[in-house]
């Protein structure tokens, strides 16, 4: 699956969960908003260097971050589902305390979300964790 791919079906299902969906907007692959509420999202598809690309991926997300803190804003890793392993290397906590969540897009284009804050964060609602890390 493509990085265009992986974007393309989680806009998809953002815009089905009611968010307005803009990519790539000063260099950041997706921007979407619903109720005040905006996601960051940095996506990564199939490539020889999973691990060091999701490392990348990350680095992009903390460098998107403004200088004061943005209450109202998330951050996603999105990747094909056979990454999560590479995206769950940063620990469950870390993620909650910056706001970053892990979405898995499957070929099949569903998209999930893996081991987050969904059930305690008021914007990612519609959204629910089909499993928890360790």
């Amino acid at each position: 699956m493509t990085e265009a791919q992986v974007v393309e079906h989680f806009c998809a299902a953002l815009e089905a969960d009611g968010w307005t969906v803009t990519t790539e907007v000063k260099f950041v692959d997706v921007v979407a908003t619903k109720e005040g509420a905006t996601i960051i999202a940095e996506a990564k598809g199939h490539t020889s260097g999973p691990g060091l690309d999701v490392d990348t991926m990350y680095g992009q997300l903390l460098r998107r971050m403004e200088s004061e803190d943005q209450p109202g804003v998330r951050y996603a890793a999105v990747v094909p589902a056979s990454y999560l392993p590479a995206a769950k290397r940063v620990p469950t906590w870390v993620r909650s305390r910056l706001r970053i969540d892990v979405y898995g897009v499957h070929e099949d284009g569903r998209v999930e979300l893996h081991g987050s804050t969904a059930l305690t964060d008021p914007y990612n609602v519609g959204w629910q964790p089909v499993e928890k890390d360790r």
